[in-house]
């Protein structure tokens, strides 16, 4: 191989090796589940809500290993190629992506924080954290349940092996 075409060749994107964790964060976040049996919203903000949710316990599990911590920053990245596209396919115009894209981001870190907290205190408290920040079919409903489901995701989350993590698998 040439030196010229050495420089030329594109070199691998780094965030393509996140790409089958980011595939199983979409997966997990539209199990049935979550909408039938927890009360979240079958609508674009419930399956948002549930992409942030399913997002921020992993990005917090990552936070946690010193290996993952660097790919943090990649992970996010994919979520936000994939938010922008979701955006521009709506029909959001090229003046507004970048405003909502702000507000995306600020959901996600507010909902990361909020569950740093919420994790270490009782299934109740989560839910009433949930209800604020995930959308409801019905607002009464079932909270509790997806504080329950929520907390056994972030139990799965942390069994699992940095590798089996990056390998895509947000489940053992």
């Amino acid at each position: 191989m040439s030196l010229i075409s050495r420089f030329l060749k594109p070199s691998a994107d780094p965030r393509e090796a996140l790409r089958p964790l980011w595939h199983d964060i979409v997966i997990v976040s539209r199990e049935r589940e979550w909408y039938a049996d927890c009360g979240v919203a079958d609508t674009v903000d419930g399956r948002f809500d549930m992409i942030a949710l399913v997002l921020s316990l992993v990005l917090l599990r990552m936070e946690k290993s010193p290996e993952l911590t660097p790919q943090t920053a990649r992970l996010t990245e994919l979520f936000v190629a994939d938010m922008d596209r979701q955006l521009r396919e709506t029909g959001v115009g090229d003046l507004m992506v970048g405003k909502r894209m702000g507000k995306i981001m600020s959901a996600l870190g507010g909902r990361m924080g909020a569950l740093r907290e919420a994790m270490t205190e009782s299934d109740a408290s989560l839910a009433v954290i949930l209800a604020r920040n995930v959308t409801l079919a019905d607002e009464e409903k079932k909270p509790f349940q997806l504080a329950v489901r929520t907390r056994a995701l972030h139990a799965d989350l942390a069994a699992q092996t940095d590798e089996a993590l990056l390998a895509g698998k947000v489940r053992p």
